[in-house]
């Protein structure tokens, strides 16, 4: 390797940025920080007006820093209301009619009755979890597992050891899927049918866990290997390909993220 090699890993690694979107050049543990404690207090919090608010902040952030796909604009778009909506009217039917008031009647069939308060009720939980899972996407749309790791070990000094075992155990995943479908290609060339109906695929499922298993196996012992011959472990400290930096920029994303959310609590005051 050159002492070039890094400057032009590192340069290819800008270039494969996508231009124009400022969540691509923040680090990711600060986008991970920036939107932590809004969804901590949302746990709390019980009204309509705040988790909406926090909703349209989320989605604000995303359409304005992240190029979506046409599949992650339908979801927000479409999928996430709808989900919403589900989401809302199932609590404010579950909703114990003995904890609500029953002055406002939203609608009555028969015997039954669905009060107002019932509906913000769960509309209100609806919300809530929108608005959590909108601001994790803050950071999960615009962050890799091998930069959020470099980032956690460049600058939270998690012991590189841990961090790239951990990257390298959630590397396993993909590839199960991979093998999973060798497998049942296999199956099908030799004839290996175990009949049809649902007890013929439980048996099949289960016919797939010993050669999943064994190529795990292989797997493990081959990434054990390749980390023993390059001395993975035996430093203190690992020479990086690229450093992912913490900047003013990044400081400053979390600062103002900081301010709205302190901003919107207090204009909403939902402990109040």
């Amino acid at each position: 390797m050159t002492a070039e090699t890094p400057m032009l890993e590192r340069q290819q690694h800008r270039e494969s940025e996508p231009r124009g979107r400022f969540l691509y050049a923040l680090n990711p543990l600060a986008k991970i920080a920036a939107p932590v404690p809004a969804m901590l207090a949302l746990l709390a919090v019980r009204d309509l007006q705040t988790p909406a608010a926090f909703l349209a902040l989320a989605y604000a952030v995303i359409f304005a820093g992240t190029r979506l796909s046409a599949r992650m604009l339908a979801i927000l778009l479409l999928a996430v209301p709808a989900f919403l909506l589900l989401i809302g009217i199932g609590i404010s039917l579950w909703t114990d009619a003995s904890r609500i008031s029953h002055d406002v009647v939203v609608l009555q069939l028969g015997s039954w009755i669905l009060y107002g308060e019932a509906l913000e009720v769960g509309f209100a939980t609806a919300l809530r979890l929108g608005a959590i899972l909108t601001l994790a996407l803050i950071g999960g749309l615009t962050t890799t597992g091998p930069d959020l790791t470099r980032s956690m070990i460049q600058q939270l000094r998690v012991p590189y050891r841990v961090g790239y075992t951990a990257l390298a155990a959630f590397r396993f995943v993909p590839r199960f899927g991979h093998e999973l479908e060798v497998i049942r290609a296999a199956h099908r060339v030799r004839g290996a049918s175990h009949g049809r109906g649902p007890i013929a695929a439980v048996r099949r499922r289960i016919g797939y866990i010993v050669p999943l298993l064994a190529g795990a196996i292989r797997h493990a012992e081959r990434v054990a290997l390749s980390m023993d011959s390059r001395a993975f472990g035996a430093y203190p400290y690992r020479t990086e390909r690229y450093r992912i930096p913490f900047r003013a920029r990044d400081v400053v994303f979390i600062a103002l993220f900081w301010i709205v959310t302190a901003a919107i609590f207090l204009a909403f005051r939902p402990w109040a």
